[in-house]
């Protein structure tokens, strides 16, 4: 008996580490971070919209969600079920941005840009390239600099194809708050239910007009989702 315990002894703490490894919520999320700054690693919080001026990446999914909401697949799939789909018959309408999200990558086109379904998943997004509704581009922080896996969204609403899609008054932070209001709580498509709490971060994005596309103010605020299948 004295021998079985004190073997127990031995090996309890390695095993309790070994448990911890196992068990660790975020041992199988990259990094392990919501996401890395990329002011401070040389990338920037606007996307390249041309001629010197950009978009704010209001939103940023975190690093913490689920693996499989940071996939591609997962993220359309999480998409949808907030109310955005592909673009109508999966052509893109309008340029390709970039963003550098101080990971290494330097400037790398949108992964891809998701617009309102108005509940039809299949080719809602068709009506809102005709009247005009929320969208956004998806950009992956994932280089090797800084591997967070976050998704970096740019969202903003827009107007409708007759005045050339451009971002309707104060769009930026009306795209973000739509969104937001839309991912908190409970969600769910295709069988697979989400839970996602929002966190607003103030101090990477100087709020105004400076260096905005379209001259349109943004407050600055980015608010981080963490999301959860559940």
């Amino acid at each position: 008996m004295y021998f079985m315990n004190a073997l127990l002894g031995y090996v309890m703490p390695y095993l309790a580490v070994i448990f911890n490894l196992v068990s660790s919520p975020t041992m199988d999320k990259r990094g392990g971070v919501d996401y890395y700054d990329p002011t401070g690693r040389g990338g920037s919080m606007l996307i390249n919209a041309g001629d010197g001026y950009g978009e704010p990446m209001n939103v940023i999914i975190s690093g913490l969600s689920s693996p499989a909401v940071l996939t591609l697949d997962g993220a359309i799939n999480f998409a949808r079920a907030i109310g955005f789909s592909k673009e109508c018959f999966g052509l893109h309408l309008g340029g390709y941005m970039p963003a550098n999200l101080g990971d290494g990558n330097g400037w790398v086109n949108q992964t891809i840009e998701l617009r309102q379904d108005y509940g039809n998943a299949g080719g809602g997004t068709c009506l809102e390239s005709l009247v005009g509704g929320n969208h956004f581009r998806i950009f992956v922080q994932n280089g090797t600099a800084a591997d967070s896996g976050a998704l970096f969204l740019a969202v903003s609403r827009e107007e409708p194809v007759s005045k050339h899609h451009d971002i309707v008054p104060n769009g930026y932070n009306i795209g973000r708050d739509q969104l937001v209001s839309a991912a908190i709580g409970q969600t769910r498509y295709h069988g697979v239910k989400y839970h996602t709490i929002a966190q607003n971060i103030t101090g990477l994005l100087e709020a105004g007009t400076d260096g905005i596309n379209h001259g349109i103010a943004q407050d600055g605020i980015i608010t981080l989702l963490t999301v959860t299948i559940d």
